[in-house]
């Protein structure tokens, strides 16, 4: 222990939830170990405030993604982006970290090859079934791959590694009485939750409240901060709780029997607390990665995935499903087979192992 106590990460993410939430398990998960953890993002980005407010230091550097068709956005962001390495030369120089972790988004590959500059090993995460741009760029700078998903043409091999997604602490489940006492929802009977993004989903918060407002099963939804007065106005029970954000996903997923939701980063959270779901993948993510995400955990028979243009057809789902308890757990029981709820252990450990093969 008295070596690990030693031990210096720093965990390059940003630009989404998805991305930072699943860092901060992996750094929680690393500080048990007794090693230092520090960050690098955007200084105007979701990980300016979700990082200081875990309790780690944040260094900033600004980058961006690179806009698909040649432009003036274009221009600007490959110029962030050439001179991005050196400012993480600079941040590697002063932390003096012993292995790095490129975490998500397009703050993660600048660090990663800033860091096989100075010779410092570095890994990167996948959270989706679909290498990103950003870590296309990075692979040949990192020492190890870890995935959520298996990919094709991604054997497992010394540098890949099939891991799963790290699970957030505000995503650890609860007792199911004690998760709708919180939220204020009946304590028998089947609760269906719904939600998006972080910032929400416009297409599932009008279904939910169109086919659900005024009647149906106890609701919990979230919709994100930018739909939630819109929705507001059109809820008319007291068994329909409606909030922008909840920091205790976890009790939020503990307290359903069904949720309906994208097929982001969170379906791993999902997949963990043992719930089925009814996976709407959006349909311009790159790559089409949320799709390949939700028919990653439909394989495995706990999930249903429908697509957005069969967005009518959720309702009469939803009811079917709910009137089916033996159904949702067979459904639910797949999906903690699927679930690999120890991925940020097995993170941290790697990185552990990289840095003291260093030193």
């Amino acid at each position: 222990m008295q070596q690990r106590e030693s031990l210096r990460c720093l965990i390059a993410s940003g630009g989404t939830a998805g991305h930072v939430l699943p860092s901060l398990a992996v750094a929680e998960a690393l500080r048990e170990r007794g090693v230092s953890v520090t960050f690098a993002g955007s200084p105007d980005r979701v990980e300016a405030r979700l990082v200081p407010e875990a309790g780690h230091e944040l260094d900033t550097f600004r980058v961006q993604g690179f806009p698909r068709r040649p432009s003036v956005a274009l221009a600007r962001a490959l110029l962030l982006a050439a001179k991005a390495p050196l400012e993480c030369r600079s941040i590697l120089e002063r932390r003096r970290p012993h292995v790095v972790l490129g975490g998500g988004g397009f703050v993660a590959g600048p660090m990663v090859v800033a860091a096989a500059t100075e010779r410092i090993p570095a890994a990167l995460t996948e959270a989706d079934a679909h290498l990103g741009l950003a870590n296309r760029l990075a692979l040949p700078f990192a020492r190890r791959v870890l995935l959520a998903y298996p990919l094709p043409g991604r054997r497992e091999n010394g540098k890949y590694r099939v891991v799963g997604r790290p699970i957030p602490r505000r995503s650890r489940t609860m007792e199911k009485d004690e998760a709708r006492r919180l939220f204020e929802l009946p304590e028998d009977g089947p609760v269906l939750l719904v939600y998006g993004a972080l910032a929400g989903a416009r297409s599932i918060n009008e279904l939910a409240v169109e086919a659900f407002g005024d009647a149906g099963p106890p609701v919990l939804h979230l919709s994100g901060e930018r739909d939630y007065e819109s929705v507001c106005a059109r809820v008319s029970r007291e068994d329909y709780k409606l909030l922008p954000y909840t920091d205790h996903f976890g009790a939020a997923l503990s307290a359903a029997d069904l949720a309906v939701s994208r097929s982001g980063g969170t379906v791993w959270e999902l997949a963990a607390a043992g719930k089925p779901g009814i996976l709407i993948p959006y349909p311009h993510a790159t790559g089409d990665h949320q799709a390949k995400n939700a028919e990653h955990f439909e394989r495995a028979g706990g999930a249903i995935v429908v697509r957005e243009s069969e967005l009518d057809t959720v309702p009469a789902l939803v009811r079917t499903l709910l009137e089916d308890p033996a159904r949702l757990e067979r459904m639910g029981e797949s999906m903690r087979r699927a679930a690999r709820p120890n991925a940020a252990d097995e993170i941290a450990e790697e990185l552990i192992g990289l840095a003291t093969s260093r030193r």
